[in-house]
């Protein structure tokens, strides 16, 4: 059984441990069987790469590296701050996340 992920593509997440804390950015993908997200400029790695048809240079490429779930929290969509999720119905009866600092409703 898999766990329930509180972070989506797109979404916009700030690092609270580990060697990026502090830094923003958003979600480009979420591996959900290994529990990690890929976060646009986040936990860069440098990738030594062969020459090949789409690099006919090769050499060293950077690029991100999943960070697990547990060391990222999404930010508010009002104030920019991090903040924990909820779920809740709304009024069309639809389950939609909602932010537990503003109330505020998450897209």
């Amino acid at each position: 059984m898999q766990k329930k992920i509180h972070i989506k593509k797109g979404d916009t997440v700030m690092v609270i441990t580990g060697e990026s804390k502090g830094q923003k950015g958003r979600v480009l993908e979420v591996i959900r069987d290994k529990n990690k997200a890929i976060v646009e400029g986040i936990n860069m790695v440098s990738k030594h790469t062969k020459p090949h048809s789409k690099a006919p240079q090769g050499g060293i490429v950077k690029k991100e590296a999943p960070v697990h779930l547990s060391n990222l929290m999404l930010l508010d969509p009002s104030s920019g701050k991090p903040t924990r999720i909820g779920k809740r119905l709304n009024d069309k009866s639809k389950l939609v996340r909602y932010s537990k600092k503003s109330g505020e409703e998450i897209k």
